[in-house]
């Protein structure tokens, strides 16, 4: 049986000059009715020793799920997002509910951005910018763009270039959130 396409929302992040900002749009459709305008679907998570900000693109419910397992893995491993990102991931192919979520995270601190997806995978980008959902591409365009052509900082580019995405997609829209981490 084939996995369903992930159509909903749009995650963008961004690394600049050592800071680095998330941004997330705030629709949430069921098939191709938009149900909610203003769900944050971004946050921060806070060890003693890193912080470390998330986004998800997905079913909520399963996203939610998997924030709340993320977060156990990052206490777990005291701050350590590349560990957790790998015991997340192994919990996920291996666990017969986690099997089922049908979400994509991303998750990212000062050092290293990770994509971790609805099959276990974890994915880490080779530039500055990381995105997913089905406005993921356009963003990702825009940040580009942005990076190369100006002197915007990580969240101005981020919120740019998800209303980019916005304008593009119809499972995103303009009612973003922007979260950032220095």
């Amino acid at each position: 049986m084939a996995k369903k396409k992930i159509r909903s929302t749009t995650i963008i992040g961004v690394r600049k000059n050592g800071t680095i900002a998330l941004a997330g749009d705030g629709q949430v459709t069921f098939g191709d009715i938009s149900f909610k305008q203003k769900a944050v679907k971004v946050r921060e998570f806070s060890t003693e020793n890193n912080s470390v900000l998330g986004g998800f693109a997905g079913a909520a419910a399963d996203a939610l799920t998997l924030f709340e397992k993320f977060e156990q893995k990052l206490d777990q491993y005291e701050g350590d997002l590349k560990r957790a990102v790998v015991e997340l991931a192994k919990e996920w192919r291996t666990d017969k509910m986690l099997r089922q979520l049908e979400a994509m995270l991303i998750v990212m601190d000062l050092s290293n951005s990770f994509i971790i997806s609805g099959d276990g995978n974890v994915i880490e980008p080779d530039d500055q910018i990381i995105s997913i959902g089905s406005g993921g591409g356009y963003a990702h365009a825009a940040a580009t763009a942005f990076l190369q052509s100006g002197n915007l900082s990580a969240k101005e580019i981020a919120k740019k270039s998800l209303e980019i995405a916005a304008g593009l997609c119809i499972y995103t829209n303009n009612q973003i959130t922007v979260i950032e981490y220095r």
